[in-house]
C-alpha cells in the first residue's frame, strides 16, 4: 500500500513538473513574440473621388529630402489594407496623390495643410479652393484618444490654435516622440523649448526631473491643474515615503501632520520650487 502511495505521489510530482516546464516554455514563447519587432502597421485609407493612391515612392521624385528622412519616421510604417497593399505612409495623412503627381504639383493633395493653386476644369474655369485642413484635424483621425485629452480642463492650447501637434512631434523624420526611454534629456528638452524657466541649472535639483517631465505632467491634457498626473499632495506622495507613527504623519522623517492640511506641497509655503532650487535643499523659494 505504501509503495502504491509513493508511486502516486511520484507520478503527481512528475506531472506538476511537466506542467511547470510547459508553462515556462509557453511564457518564453509569448515573450519572444511580444518582443519581436513589428515594422509595419496596416491602416484603412479614406476614399477621395477622382483620386487614387500611388505609394510613397512616387513622392520621392519631387520631395527627395523629405522622403529620405521619412524612411526613419514612425509614420513610414503605414501601409494600406488588401492583397495589393502598398506603402502609403505619406498618403495616410495627405490623401491619395494621383492628381497631385499627374499635375506636377499644380493640384494640391486632398489633405493639404496650406491653401494651394485651384484646380482648373476642362474649360479653363477655376473651381473653389478647399480650405487647408488644420494639422491636428488629420492627427485626430487616428489618435482619437488624444483628441479627448485636449477636451480636458487643463490642456496644451492645441484646440485654441496657439500650437500644433508638430510643435512637439515630428511626422516626417525619426521617432514621433521627442524623447523617452533612454533619451529622457531629449524629452525634457522638448518641453523646455517653451518652458525655458524650468531649465536650470539649480544648486539643488529635484530628482524627479531626472525621470522626465511626464513623471508629473500629462503631455496633452489632464483633469488636474497644470497638467498634473495627480491631485494635491498625492502627486508628491507617489515618490516621497510616508510613515504613520501613532497619530503623527512622518514624511522624510519630519512631522507633516498639520502641514499636509495647509494645501498642496508647493502652495503651502514649504516646497515652492518644485523643479529645482538655488537656495534651499528643501526646494524652497
Amino acid at each position: 500500500m505504501k509503495n502504491k502511495l509513493r508511486m502516486l505521489v511520484s507520478a503527481s510530482a512528475g506531472y506538476r513538473r511537466g506542467l511547470m516546464v510547459f508553462a515556462v516554455a509557453v511564457a518564453l514563447l509569448l515573450g519572444a513574440i511580444a518582443c519581436s519587432t513589428v515594422n509595419r502597421a496596416v491602416v484603412e485609407l479614406p476614399e477621395v473621388p477622382g483620386a487614387s493612391y500611388i505609394g510613397s515612392k512616387e513622392c520621392e521624385q519631387c520631395h527627395q529630402k523629405i522622403y529620405q528622412g521619412f524612411a526613419t519616421a514612425d509614420h513610414a510604417r503605414l501601409i494600406a489594407l488588401g492583397t495589393n497593399s502598398l506603402n502609403a505612409g505619406c498618403e495616410s495623412c495627405h490623401g491619395p496623390c494621383s492628381l497631385h503627381a499627374e499635375s506636377g504639383g499644380e493640384t494640391k493633395p486632398p489633405y493639404s495643410f496650406a491653401a494651394g493653386r485651384p484646380l482648373a476644369n476642362g474649360f479653363g474655369a477655376r473651381v473653389a479652393v478647399t480650405p487647408a485642413r488644420a494639422t491636428e484635424t488629420v492627427c485626430f483621425q487616428c489618435h482619437a484618444d488624444v483628441r479627448g485629452q485636449f477636451d480636458l480642463p487643463s490642456h496644451h492650447p492645441v484646440p485654441e490654435g496657439d500650437i500644433s501637434c508638430s510643435a512637439c512631434h515630428s511626422p516626417h523624420k525619426g521617432s514621433i516622440f521627442a524623447g523617452g526611454g533612454t533619451q529622457l534629456l531629449s524629452e525634457n528638452d522638448a518641453c523646455i523649448r517653451c518652458h525655458a524657466e524650468q531649465r536650470g541649472p539649480y544648486a539643488f535639483e529635484h530628482e524627479a526631473m531626472h525621470e522626465g517631465c511626464t513623471i508629473c505632467h500629462k503631455a496633452h491634457g489632464s483633469v488636474n491643474a497644470k497638467l498634473l498626473t495627480e491631485r494635491n499632495a498625492n502627486l508628491c506622495l507617489k515618490c516621497h515615503f510616508q510613515q504613520v507613527s501613532g497619530s503623527t504623519l512622518l514624511i522624510g522623517g519630519s512631522d507633516h501632520t498639520l502641514r499636509v492640511q495647509q494645501g498642496t506641497c508647493w502652495t503651502a509655503g514649504c516646497h515652492e520650487a518644485v523643479h529645482g532650487s538655488r537656495v534651499s535643499s528643501s526646494l524652497r523659494f
